[in-house]
């Protein structure tokens, strides 16, 4: 079973089409289906229509959020409904053309664990689309996935991935990110893009700084969510460090000045003295709360495994290993075949 997840705000215009066209791709090539259809929140009625397609279709089922969560919330409702084993996302406003999912499981069944659409041709005003490419090249440089378009919402996934991923606040679009941190395998192929046809894009210019935000916290939580002391203490104890080796300038060239020199120096009109004992405070807070951060992460490592396990060798042949020799375990060679 393939499980179609969509989430929806306000598309009520687009619904029907959507659900037209996957299941004409369902049709031809004889996939079994399932569509949730998942209503953010949406003021323009567009869970009655995702209550019209359910009635009239076993496969398609709908979830209604109390109100508007974000797309991260709406797409982990449809993941915790999904029963497929492969488990794709589309966006409602019909810019993804379903056609394209055939390409995504095909690329999935060659051994990767995610596959990501990529937009080559945007149909999408400049303002967008430029400083898409920019933040898609920033996401590149600092994790190390280098994709195309991270915000593509054309995505599939082997329904493993989903139990070893927790979504919140806007980390949707970093789902490779975080899936290549734990160790799946991350891919992607050119997808047809077309233009809007109903409604407004959900998406500006204010989405710029909270993408970077979300972009250092998935930087920070990838590579230093289980140790996060190794980087808040190490900028702690640079900066203190700093600190000390300033006052302890000071303190030395305030002993020789009132030693050896014949004008002392007063260390309460000198800028050094402030600015040493500021690094000193920020070198020792961010060691308290690095202390503090391992702490909560010892904790939290209780109920999460730091680890992926990718697969287990069968019971039957671990045991059937161990109780024969290793002389008869060992492949048959060609020559000493009959």
């Amino acid at each position: 079973m393939i499980s179609v997840v969509v989430p929806a705000l306000n598309e009520s215009a687009s619904l029907e089409q959507l659900y037209r066209e996957l299941d004409a791709v369902a049709a031809e090539r004889s996939y079994t289906l399932q569509i949730i259809f998942v209503d953010d929140g949406s003021t323009d009625g567009s869970w009655e229509v995702i209550e019209r397609l359910a009635a009239g279709d076993p496969r398609v089922l709908g979830i209604r959020l109390r109100r508007n969560f974000g797309k991260a919330a709406a797409l982990s409702a449809g993941f915790e409904a999904a029963e497929g084993e492969r488990i794709v996302t589309i966006d409602a406003d019909l810019q993804d053309a379903p056609g394209e999912i055939p390409l995504l499981l095909d690329k999935l069944e060659q051994g990767w664990d995610v596959v990501s659409g990529w937009k080559q041709q945007r149909h999408d005003p400049w303002h967008k689309v430029w400083p898409s490419r920019v933040f898609n090249r920033l996401v590149g440089w600092l994790t190390g996935v280098r994709l195309h378009d991270h915000n593509c919402g054309l995505k599939c996934y082997r329904r493993e991935v989903f139990h070893e991923i927790r979504l919140y606040g806007e980390l949707h679009r970093f789902v490779p990110v975080l899936a290549a941190a734990r160790g799946f395998r991350v891919d992607e192929v050119v997808v047809q893009h077309r233009p809007r046809q109903h409604g407004r894009s959900k998406f500006g210019w204010a989405r710029l700084p909270k993408g970077l935000l979300d972009l250092l916290t998935v930087q920070f939580i990838t590579r230093y969510g289980q140790r996060p002391q190794h980087w808040l203490g190490t900028v702690g104890l640079g900066s203190f460090l700093l600190g000390a080796v300033g006052m302890a300038y000071l303190a030395t060239i305030w002993c020789l000045s009132r030693w050896f020199g014949d004008t002392p120096v007063h260390l309460h009109q000198t800028a050094a003295l402030y600015y040493s004992l500021v690094l000193l405070l920020i070198g020792t807070q961010l060691l308290a709360i690095g202390f503090v951060a391992e702490l909560i992460a010892s904790l939290r490592s209780r109920d999460a495994d730091a680890y992926s396990i990718a697969e287990h060798t069968s019971p039957d042949q671990t045991s059937s290993a161990q109780s024969t020799p290793q002389s008869a375990a060992m492949p048959e060679r060609e020559s000493d075949r009959p």
